[in-house]
């Protein structure tokens, strides 16, 4: 604690401290020399290309990937083109620039992904330089070629490529060029001796940093702030501008009296700092500029590289890593020698209350007196987390908790929640996982990122630490980082299948939100089938399982699970998969082990597909199906011959089926359709199509009784129905001459009620009442009560001493004109009651 400041430096209103991170594990003969480094932000991997232009075939170069701490995590030679440029991806993936504008993309392991060029015009006038940058689409690649053209992705997973604008008068590679993020649009900034453009899709503009040093004849490096706000111009008098972006203001300019173009420059500014710095980087030195006209220096040891971060610059050399930031504010306020602030006082109460001294009470009263003491809690919780070394964090942390025992109305969450933060913290710093992420950084990350990068890393078990010890949903941390271990573990070949499904079900479990669909497709993509099949029987939804089972061509194992869920919509999708791969014969057998499915495909087909219907029906034999197949497509033939063509073959159909019932009503109906046919062309009635009982109508109709007579007698209709037919055609026609005829030829079968009924219908009573002397004596009250003749009524109801027959006649007479015969009707009826 004595020695807390020990390395921090002034630099106007603020301090920067240069912290060591890690001790690097790597064992690099010559440090970084002929080598391209790239390193990820927020404590990234790291990634050495030795010797990068190494030609020769019998000694290629060598592609290593470490974490942080110099772990090493993957190692390769180079067998492809000449790198330019390598840089990360905002997952952790590794870009290959190559020479003929190749991108190739690896993994943290160094296993291959994926491939893209950046253009077929690149290939011949190569790359000369490039850079990978983070916009808010993703990652970006821009490159320059030896033609002086600018080319520029976006975002590479939707890779969209655009061709920028020539620079004028700019021959070769620039003097410097960077990548801005402005007005959501990627532009390059390029630098030709003096003169500044900034090219967009559409054009080239030239543009002018406000006040830049007229010393200046050249800008010979430039770099771009973490968040692309800000903009750092290096010129060849060795004065340093730094302003805005837009290049609209100028926050400062420094002379660093060093006129030598720097290695490297990155801005190192906190966010929310009202202290803008530069970090400028020669062979053996670098230095931080500001806004004063001071300058820090600090001497190197070997070949080193900045990484810019989001709260300062990670400075990494064959031997070591450390950080360099401005001191955080709280930091400074507490540390700051002399300083009377009440995070300040509050630590010194604090370690004269462990040495048991009563000054403990004084800095409290202190404290207390100006009611900063909740302030001077917030400042020590909030310093704990900018510090790196644990035991620091713990002073800090003890001494909030002191003082939050005097505090009554104290929020413990901002406490508490610091206490996990460096807890997590702590154990991803640790040499073994190598991810040196500062507090700031974290908060920006977020948990889910943090555990992604552990999961890409293998590190299952830290993760899942992590997730149970923040109490992370189960479905965004422990089955997360599950199903990624498990995908990983199908990738193991030297185990067997049997082994590692077992393995992963017993670890997985019941666990919440796990998809065994993507862990077997995960097995099918490396090559093993019997193992995606295994996983696949741990799968509950059938819907998951179905699409990869066709997939991997086991369409009879897919069948038999689309059928088991009961989703008539998946059979449907199995059996049309199936139908397009494979012949029909063998899809037919497929389908009759099927009951289920081939009930549903027959139905499928009674609505889409008629012809593939009858097909299925002659493979299983199955001659009634075809017989009412051959009937229903005789109604859609319009022509007569081709209609008892298909009634034909119905009736040879129902022959073999033995149904002597459906052979028969289809060779009557082939009778009457050429029987109709024949009446058209004789008489020029419309009549093919028609029903029995409809031709039969239509002919009374027309006139044509001996037709009908003739139908009547051919096909054996019922008495009765023929009555009631000829019965109402002719009622309908008011041929009550006819009817009284038809009325005498015969005794009625259907009696003559329905005569009566028929006319009162049509609203002839006078024909009515013709008919009611030859209704049977049950109907002759309904007849008369029809044709309205209440006293004939009467008269058949008393002479039948019916009761319910004398009551319906009552409820007919009106009590004030019917007096009589209500009072004959009652007498009536008390005679048959005394009886």
């Amino acid at each position: 604690m004595a020695f807390v400041t020990a390395n921090w430096n002034p630099l106007g209103e603020a301090f920067y401290r240069k912290i060591e991170l890690y001790e690097m594990g790597w064992n690099l003969k010559d440090g970084l020399r002929e080598c391209l480094v790239a390193a990820a932000p927020y404590g990234g991997p790291i990634a050495l290309l030795k010797e990068p232009q190494r030609r020769s075939p019998s000694v290629r170069p060598q592609l290593e990937i470490y974490s942080s701490s110099g772990v090493a995590m993957a190692s390769f030679p180079w067998k492809s083109g000449v790198v330019k440029q390598l840089g990360w991806t905002v997952c952790d993936d590794l870009l290959c620039i190559q020479e003929d504008g190749t991108v190739l993309i690896y993994d943290l392991f160094g296993n291959f992904k994926r491939h893209f060029s950046m253009g077929s015009e690149v290939g011949q006038s190569q790359v000369v330089e490039a850079k990978v940058f983070h916009s808010p689409y993703g990652t970006g690649v821009a490159i320059v070629t030896g033609a002086s053209r600018f080319t520029l992705a976006t975002n590479i997973d939707d890779l969209k490529l655009r061709r920028l604008p020539e620079v004028p008068g700019l021959q070769g590679a620039p003097t410097c060029w960077a990548v801005l993020t402005q007005d959501r649009q990627s532009k390059v900034l390029v630098a030709t001796g003096a003169d500044l453009f900034i090219l967009d899709y559409a054009a080239c503009t030239a543009v002018s940093p406000p006040g830049l040093s007229p010393q200046a004849t050249s800008i010979v490096h430039m770099c771009v702030s973490f968040s692309y706000k800000y903009l750092a111009l290096f010129t060849d008098s060795g004065h340093v501008w730094m302003g805005n972006a837009n290049l609209k203001e100028k926050l400062s300019e420094v002379e660093t009296k060093v006129r030598n173009p720097p290695k490297q420059m990155a801005w190192c500014r906190r966010p929310k700092s009202q202290q803008p710095s530069v970090v400028i980087m020669w062979d053996g030195h670098i230095l931080v500029a500001g806004k004063c006209k001071d300058t820090i220096s600090y001497h190197l040891e070997g070949v080193s590289i900045l990484v810019p971060e989001l709260d300062g610059v990670r400075i990494i050399n064959g031997t070591h890593h450390e950080l360099l930031q401005e001191v955080p504010a709280a930091c400074e306020e507490i540390f700051k020698i002399a300083s009377m602030a009440p995070g300040a006082l509050l630590l010194e109460a604090h370690k004269e209350y462990e040495k048991e001294s009563q000054k403990a009470d004084e800095y409290l009263r202190e404290i207390k007196e100006q009611n900063l003491l909740g302030e001077a809690v917030k400042q020590c919780v909030e310093a704990a987390g900018h510090e790196l070394e644990a035991e620091t964090q713990k002073t800090l942390l003890r001494a909030a908790s002191f003082g939050k025992c005097f505090l009554s109305n104290f929020s413990p969450e901002p406490f508490v929640s610091m206490c996990r933060d460096l807890r997590v913290l702590n154990a991803v710093r640790d040499y073994t996982v190598g991810i040196p992420l500062t507090h700031t950084q974290f908060k920006q990350m977020t948990v889910q990122v943090l555990i992604d990068r552990l999961v890409y890393r293998k590190l299952y078990p830290l993760a899942i630490e992590i997730c149970r010890y923040l109490k992370t949903p189960e479905y965004q941390g422990v089955s997360r980082v599950l199903k990624h271990w498990a995908c990983c573990k199908v990738q193991q070949k030297e185990e067997a299948d049997e082994i590692i499904a077992r393995a992963i079900s017993l670890k997985l479990g019941e666990a919440a939100g796990i998809s065994y669909s993507e862990i077997a497709t995960k097995a099918y993509e490396c090559g093993r089938t019997e193992l995606a099949i295994k996983l696949l029987e741990f799968e509950p939804r059938s819907g998951e399982q179905v699409p990869l089972l066709l997939k991997m061509k086991r369409s009879q194992l897919a069948l038999s699970k689309a059928i088991e869920s009961g989703d008539t919509d998946l059979v449907y999708t199995v059996v049309t998969y199936l139908k397009n791969e494979m012949n029909r014969g063998d899809f037919f057998m497929t389908l009759r082990n099927q009951p289920v499915a081939l009930s549903l495909y027959r139905q499928f087909c009674k609505h889409q597909e008629q012809d593939t219907l009858k097909d299925l029906f002659n493979q299983d034999d199955d001659h009634q199906e075809l017989g009412n197949f051959y009937v229903k497509a005789s109604y859609k033939e319009k022509r007569l011959e081709a209609r008892i063509g298909h009634l034909q073959s119905a009736v040879d159909e129902y022959n073999k089926a033995k149904n002597e019932f459906a052979a028969k009503a289809t060779e009557e109906e082939m009778r009457l359709l050429r029987f109709q046919k024949k009446l058209e062309e004789e008489k020029g009635e419309s009549l093919v199509g028609f029903s029995l009982h409809d031709t039969m109508r239509t002919l009374l109709a027309v006139g044509l009784h001996k037709h009908a007579e003739q139908l009547y007698k051919d096909f054996r209709v019922p008495d009765k129905r023929y009555w009631w037919l000829k019965l109402t055609a002719l009622a309908e026609k008011e041929d009550w001459e006819e009817i009284e005829k038809f009325a005498k030829s015969k005794k009625s079968p259907i009696g003559y009620l329905p005569f009566v009924e028929i006319c009162v219908k049509h609203h002839n009573k006078y024909e009515a009442k013709k008919y009611v002397s030859r209704v049977t004596p049950e109907q002759k009250v309904k007849a008369h009560l029809a044709v309205g003749d209440l006293e004939g009524a009467a008269d058949a109801a008393i002479e039948r001493r019916n009761d319910g027959e004398i009551s319906t006649v009552l409820s007919r007479c009106s009590p004030s004109t019917d007096r009589a015969l209500v009072e004959r009707l009652n007498r009536a009826r008390a005679t048959a009651a005394k009886k």
